[in-house]
């Protein structure tokens, strides 16, 4: 949450014409990003394949490949949990279609009928529209391909799936980078709403308060992602063994962004009155000043999220501003109105302490006694 309120920029250039489209950066990004996952997948594809094909003699494993490929994705939600429901909602397809192929034969009507009992069976089963889709997939894969022996495409599902679940506990995607990435998203867009309001109560200016407004609602997103990303951080570090040393600074993770959470929210609260107070154009350079301070102390409850050290520092920066936040001391003089934009930073600043791991309680008996 760094930067100087004073010269920060309400908004940023971006690229446009011919530089836009020669920008490689996000491609590059991209690829790197995913380059563990496409290592998994290539790694587990091809040895189940090459399992199904050599050891269980199967022709053309074809759905050991898939059914692994399909399982572990390219998305971001990596936990064991939903590679497994991906696995089961296939082998629904899989077992359907075998069984049509098996009683009425393969054809076009036979496909129409084991497609309609597969996404029947499936939405049965599962509220989750994917997995009707999956297993839909795999039984027009069943009823077009022929087999050697009944049902020898359910055991090459079977050995893909035990193939997917084996290389997200041995291959494991890196999850902490992904979610402290995340979590870095959600402090900065925080700073950049914040760093608005300030400059909007040091001038007075109505249109950069509304525009911190919109930035501070624009934050939910981030912290969305960033749950979810923790989530299956969490989740692929308690499958994993190579991952498990990492679940404690997890779980401190989360309560971290379960505070924040409650501290964008608050902070939306705080854009709020600063949206009403500048509209008549008075500069207020006190409050933002304290505001300032405060999203300073901020800036060392981000930097804990990757050193854990800084957490005591971060708790004491906040503690100072926090202990100060009393509106009739810092605006014996103020208007109602502005007394109660620091009465709004109070409980902010008990969510950048819970963040810094003090409980709520502790937090709130910082703050002086109204």
């Amino acid at each position: 949450m760094s930067g100087d309120a004073d010269s920060a920029p309400v908004t940023r250039a971006v690229p446009t014409g011919w530089r836009a489209r020669l920008d490689l950066r996000p491609n590059v990004w991209r690829v790197r990003d995913s380059a563990i996952a496409i290592v998994q997948i290539a790694v587990a594809a091809t040895a189940a394949w090459a399992f199904s094909l050599y050891v269980l003699g199967h022709p053309a494993p074809l759905l050991a490949a898939t059914v692994t490929i399909s399982s572990l994705g390219l998305v971001r939600d990596a936990r064991p949990r939903r590679v497994l429901e991906t696995v089961i909602g296939m082998l629904v397809g899989i077992v359907v279609a075998d069984a049509f192929v098996l009683v009425v034969g393969p054809g076009w009507w036979q496909l129409a009928l084991a497609l309609g009992a597969t996404l029947f069976v499936a939405r049965f089963l599962s509220p989750y529209p994917p997995f009707a889709i999956m297993a839909a997939v795999q039984a027009v894969i069943v009823m077009s391909l022929p087999a050697a022996q009944p049902f020898d495409r359910l055991l090459d599902g079977a050995v893909g799936g035990v193939a997917a679940l084996a290389a997200t506990a041995l291959i494991p995607r890196n999850p902490r980078r992904e979610e402290l990435r995340d979590g870095r998203t959600v402090f900065s867009a925080a700073a950049d709403a914040a760093r608005t309001i300030v400059q909007a109560l040091r001038r007075g200016d109505a249109l950069r308060a509304a525009r911190a407004l919109e930035k501070a609602r624009a934050i939910a997103p981030h912290v969305d992602n960033w749950r979810a990303s923790l989530e299956s951080s969490i989740a692929v570090s308690s499958f994993s063994p190579w991952l498990r040393p990492q679940r404690a600074e997890l779980r401190r993770h989360r309560a971290v962004l379960d505070a924040m959470d409650l501290a964008t929210r608050n902070l939306r609260v705080v854009a709020r009155r600063a949206v009403y107070l500048c509209d008549d154009g008075q500069r207020r350079p006190v409050l933002a000043e304290v505001l300032a301070d405060l999203m300073r102390a901020a800036t060392l409850v981000e930097e804990s999220l990757d050193d854990i050290s800084l957490q005591p520092v971060a708790r004491e920066a906040v503690r100072v501003v926090a202990a100060r936040l009393d509106p009739r001391a810092i605006l014996p003089d103020g208007s109602m109105s502005e007394q109660n934009l620091i009465t709004a930073l109070r409980p902010l600043a008990v969510d950048l302490l819970t963040a810094t791991g003090m409980t709520s309680a502790d937090a709130r008996a910082v703050l002086p006694r109204l």
